[in-house]
């Protein structure tokens, strides 16, 4: 049934999950920390620093959330809810804003670097768009480091998939083979003809006419990540690395810095609506290299 809520509230109701599921990942990546081999990383375990920023112009604003620990060499999980008007020229490319360019926007923005080359750096964001229309959108995908991961058949991949193809199945069998074929076209280099990753999940301007319904598959999405995410990384994090290994992180991140910057619709999004710089930006890893 759909939930009787005008636009407000269903808003505020967005907002308060995304922030409480911003605690909950932040916990659970906390607890890996705190779990780590000291052998194997050494030092304190990381804790997460937040930021609260306001929005220039409009209103609105949020909270960045940053940890620089042992396991995650740089992780981030920010949530903002803002709004206003978009420029003349970005409002015709969002639907519902032809006509009126006022908009709300609140999600959840989640990016992961871990310092081991094992362990796949990942991805996630849901979010709730208001203009004329409403829509969620977002979805979670995975992003091997190096290449003898980063297939269809690895287990890493074949969970991740899983968790995902289990939520979609929840509400409608026929989303996750679009949802993944839409992952799969999204996450791609053209000027590299290369994936970014092996994919996951994308899903824009989702709107099935059942508030309801919508909003409890955005949660499960970011929920199934976080599971999904959390169990392959304690698969993956007591592996020892070499520094061959850590050169080929490195350079497979470069490729991560090319796509966020050149193709990401999160990036255009929050800069061209006056978003935190340093939010939108901590999506770059921390070390990078160009061979």
């Amino acid at each position: 049934m759909t939930l009787e809520l005008d636009p407000t509230e269903r808003q505020e109701l967005a907002r308060a999950w995304f922030e409480t599921f911003r605690d909950q990942l932040c916990a659970a990546l906390e607890t890996i920390e705190d779990g780590a081999d000291p052998d194997l990383y050494p030092g304190e375990a990381g804790r997460f620093e937040r930021t609260a920023w306001r929005r220039e112009g409009d209103g609105g604003g949020g909270v960045a959330s940053i940890l620089r620990g042992r396991v995650f060499e740089k992780a981030g999980v920010h949530v903002s809810t803002v709004w206003g008007e978009f420029t003349p020229e970005f409002a015709k490319a969002i639907p519902g804003a032809e006509t009126d360019r006022r908009f709300h926007a609140t999600g959840v923005s989640v990016i992961i670097h871990p310092r081991n080359p094992h362990v796949p750096t990942s991805h996630m964001n849901t979010r709730l768009i208001t203009t004329t229309k409403s829509w969620f959108g977002g979805g979670g995908d995975l992003t091997p480091m190096l290449d003898i991961q980063r297939d269809q058949d690895n287990p890493d991949a074949m969970a991740f998939h899983a968790a995902m193809k289990g939520v979609c199945n929840t509400y409608d069998p026929s989303w996750y083979a679009k949802y993944k074929a839409w992952c799969d076209e999204y996450f791609f280099l053209p000027h590299r003809h290369e994936p970014r990753g092996i994919g996951g999940i994308f899903y824009d301007h989702h709107d099935s006419g059942d508030f309801a319904r919508d909003f409890g598959f955005t949660r499960d999405v970011g929920l199934a990540f976080m599971n999904s995410y959390s169990q392959i990384v304690r698969g993956r994090m007591d592996q020892a690395w070499t520094p061959a290994e850590r050169d080929e992180q490195l350079v497979r991140r470069g490729r991560y810095v090319e796509f966020n910057l050149l193709y990401d619709r999160g990036t255009t999004f929050g800069l061209k609506t006056g978003g935190n710089v340093e939010s939108i930006l901590s999506s770059m890893p921390p070390v990078v290299k160009w061979p």
